[in-house]
């Protein structure tokens, strides 16, 4: 018959387990700095050979690295997401951003959904402090605070959807948004009346979220992105008549 001993669990597999799940879960992000050795040891109730065997197993699985006089990292898996070479790709071709906004309306949409169906109390409050904040900053002349806010209030809303394939992928591509290879969000912020209309729909996102209610969440989700979409679009067209009469003034000046 199929069945065999059973074994006590060592308390370092125990560790590598919880770490794995912690990783899993997106409550330890990319680059997070772990407590230190003794202290993480205490809180995991472990000695602390038990924590370094269980940190070496994780390094082997490529989840933690360690940084010599700067402890140890949760790894940044953004390079086995996407190569290098498909990160420049992206960058230098606009099809690659409305296809980037496509991709996000669809799976924003869902996740703002399953947020407001899903979404615990306290991961409502998070995406509800987020906003506020965001509100905070609208009031600033310079529109960073505001963009930063952007992307952490819609990857609040996605932790609240309670999937961790969307958390990880989303994820995944917002890093690349902070990094300029789809768009500049401070570009997007640049004029006052863009500004507004973007903190109105936020508003209107967070408060379907807030009143429970997947439909009308999903909806105003979506019309976010479509208008973020147009944006891009208008300033994309903005740049290219900008090129086209810069030219013009040029051969114009050549003819005095």
């Amino acid at each position: 018959m199929p069945f065999q001993p059973v074994q006590q669990e060592k308390l370092a597999q125990g560790v590598v387990r919880q770490i794995e799940l912690l990783i899993l879960r997106g409550l330890l992000r990319p680059g997070e700095r772990l407590p230190s050795e003794r202290e993480l040891a205490e809180r995991l109730g472990v000695s602390r050979p038990s924590l370094r065997e269980a940190i070496a197993e994780l390094q082997a699985k490529g989840l933690l690295v360690s940084r010599a006089g700067s402890g140890v990292f949760v790894a940044d898996m953004l390079g086995s997401a996407f190569s290098e070479a498909l990160i420049k790709l992206f960058g230098d071709h606009d099809e690659a951003v409305f296809d980037y906004v496509s991709f996000r309306r669809d799976l924003e949409g869902m996740a703002a959904e399953r947020a407001a169906r899903f979404g615990s109390g306290t991961d409502l409050k998070v995406i509800d402090a987020v906003y506020r904040k965001m509100e905070a900053a609208h009031s600033k002349k310079n529109p960073a605070d505001e963009a930063a806010l952007d992307a952490e209030f819609h990857l609040a809303i996605i932790e609240a959807s309670h999937n961790i394939i969307m958390l990880h992928m989303l994820r995944a591509m917002f890093d690349l948004l902070k990094e300029g290879v789809f768009y500049n969000r401070q570009q997007m912020y640049r004029q006052r009346t863009t500004r507004d209309q973007l903190l109105d729909q936020h508003r209107a996102i967070n408060a379907a979220i807030q009143a429970r209610d997947p439909a009308a969440a999903r909806a105003a989700a979506e019309a976010h992105m479509s208008y973020v979409e147009q944006t891009l679009a208008d300033l994309r067209k903005a740049d290219r008549n900008e090129e086209i009469a810069q030219l013009r003034y040029q051969h114009e000046l050549a003819r005095e």
